[in-house]
């Protein structure tokens, strides 16, 4: 998924949108329910972008369909170091339609929520003017 990693890494946020299917579903690391469309997908991203530091990926691993896609990243939030994996699905007009994130350790995806909490209305105010 060599055009999303791009479009992250030079946070490009109208090429990240442009990859995302109208019905995608973001599956949070740090919330139990899942949060479908493609604009809270996008308003979630550009909150990702506020609360990361030095966010870079270090492996992409991708299965022999083209399917799925597996982008490994190192990030700080405040001063804890984090980890964690970008899991991107994607439909037959290769879309990203899901789009699952996991992160350690613990301390740092606690760090990651309460940073994210902040947020929280900026997100549901720029899901919904979308």
């Amino acid at each position: 998924m060599q055009a999303f990693r791009k479009a992250v890494e030079a946070d490009d946020h109208g090429a990240i949108e442009a990859l995302l299917a109208d019905d995608a579903v973001f599956t949070s690391p740090v919330v139990f329910k899942p949060y479908p469309g493609k604009a809270v997908t996008m308003a979630i991203l550009r909150a990702v972008t506020r609360v990361f530091e030095d966010f870079h990926y270090v492996r992409e691993i991708n299965d022999v369909s083209g399917r799925d896609h597996v982008l490994v990243f190192d990030a700080r939030v405040g001063d804890r170091s984090i980890s964690g994996a970008d899991f991107l699905h994607v439909n037959d007009e290769g879309l990203i339609d899901e789009f699952t994130v996991m992160v350690r350790p613990l301390s740092a995806a606690k760090a990651l929520q309460a940073a994210m909490a902040e947020q929280f209305d900026r997100i549901a105010e720029e899901a919904a003017q979308a």
